[in-house]
């Protein structure tokens, strides 16, 4: 599992350090920063891009939740899924230390804030609540999987998943970066949280409970979907 293991942990570097790198160094440069729209096609691109160089090596999850998703639905060993489970994580750490140590070569900074940060309530980028939080990454991440299971099927045409996925993601960003700074990915919560400022770490334990539970949701729905009898 070496070879997989190691694509699983790439990808998630590149996911984090593109996407959250584009949030944390671009997004918010004066007069050409490039938003939320912009972070939303960066977190997309990275998936994209990862799923096409290394997506046939490991199945391309880069995200504890897909992989949990996947073994439910049936299409991934529940064997490999907590091995897949720390790399993905570990990748997420290693990027966000190099995404830290890029932020804090900018003269004058005074701490990196919330650094990409997932949160809900006053760490909410649109000030929502636990509730509403807890709901989009739920819903969120439910999506997400039906996308993944049903754009890599037999049903959908080969060779184009990868572009539904990451346009899937970009999508996903547009609508609830207000809410959560999105999340719908553990890992990805986990390497930034470990470096920001504030709640971050406190509140980590939501952006792993509603992501699983919404790609177990996910995958239920799209068994029902896929099942002859359905």
């Amino acid at each position: 599992m070496t070879k997989p293991l190691l694509a699983e942990f790439i990808g998630t570097f590149w996911l984090v350090l593109g996407g959250c790198g584009s949030a944390v160094l671009a997004a918010g440069v004066a007069d050409v920063g490039i938003g939320w729209l912009g972070v939303s096609l960066a977190f997309g691109l990275t998936v994209l891009t990862m799923a096409y160089a290394v997506g046939g090596i490991s199945g391309g999850h880069f995200n504890p939740a897909v992989s949990l998703g996947l073994m439910i639905a049936g299409k991934f060993e529940g064997a490999k899924l907590i091995p897949y489970c720390v790399a993905q994580v570990a990748g997420a750490i290693a990027a966000a230390a190099v995404l830290y140590v890029i932020a804090t070569g900018q003269a004058g900074l005074e701490g990196v804030g919330g650094f990409a940060s997932n949160g809900y309530g006053e760490a909410s980028p649109g000030g929502y609540s636990l509730t509403a939080g807890f709901i989009i990454e739920v819903v969120m991440t439910a999506f997400f999987l039906i996308i993944i299971l049903g754009a890599t099927s037999k049903l959908a045409p080969e060779g184009f998943a990868p572009i539904a996925i990451g346009l899937g993601l970009t999508l996903i960003h547009l609508v609830s970066i207000p809410v959560t700074n999105t999340s719908v990915n553990p890992a990805r919560s986990t390497g930034v949280a470990l470096f920001a400022d504030g709640p971050a770490l406190a509140q980590l334990w939501m952006f792993w409970v509603a992501p699983l539970i919404g790609a177990a949701i996910g995958a239920v729905i799209w068994k029902v979907l896929e099942s002859d009898d359905g």
